[in-house]
């Protein structure tokens, strides 16, 4: 049975307006954010989930308390919703990790692949990402599912969707808005986007 996942990236905090790394440190939404959140539960409240899950993280774990209240869902945490740890990196500007770390940004830039010389690589945190969503798939087979995360989740998500790696540069190189929808569907072990 297929089952559809609805990943939602989390509302604007102010570290996306500062273009800050995220990763790990939990960082609260803004107003703005909580404004985007609230209007896309009014978006989504003619559908039905069964269940909503959220990364534990301050900004995705607000945003997914915003949608399940208006959808009427209790909020289940799962770790593997959580974004890529970026180490040393996190809270620092891209300017700042540039001027810090230029052999790491270059890497990163260049070459698509993980600059940050702590925290997390990018197969590593693929892996979790997916082992999760194939979990909670598993909980609820022929459903339809929300899942409010970040950016990077939804990335590896849509990677796999495709058959790439998340290191690849059309795996990483995906522009989501904050409060972006992405439909997956999860079926025989494998990833579909459906929207």
């Amino acid at each position: 049975m297929t089952t559809t996942i609805a990943l939602v990236r989390h509302g604007v905090t102010d570290w996306n307006r500062e273009r800050r790394f995220q990763g790990h440190d939990d960082v609260p939404l803004n107003d703005d954010g909580r404004a985007q959140v609230a209007e896309l539960a009014e978006r989504l409240s003619g559908e039905r989930f069964a269940a909503a899950y959220a990364s534990p993280l301050r900004r995705a774990a607000e945003s997914a308390e915003i949608l399940a209240a208006r959808l009427g869902l209790e909020v289940r945490t799962s770790s593997a919703l959580k974004e890529v740890d970026v180490g040393s990196w996190s809270g620092l500007t891209v300017v700042e990790v540039q001027e810090r770390f230029p052999e790491g940004f270059s890497r990163w830039i260049d070459w698509r692949v993980v600059g940050w010389d702590d925290g997390e690589r990018y197969e590593d945190f693929s892996r979790r990402v997916l082992e999760g969503l194939f979990e909670i798939a598993a909980r609820h087979p022929g459903e339809q599912v929300l899942a409010v995360t970040h950016g990077g989740p939804i990335r590896a998500a849509l990677a796999a969707s495709e058959g790439l790696r998340l290191g690849d540069p059309a795996g990483r190189n995906v522009a989501l808005d904050n409060c972006a929808v992405v439909r997956i569907a999860v079926q025989d072990g494998a990833l579909e986007r459906v929207d």
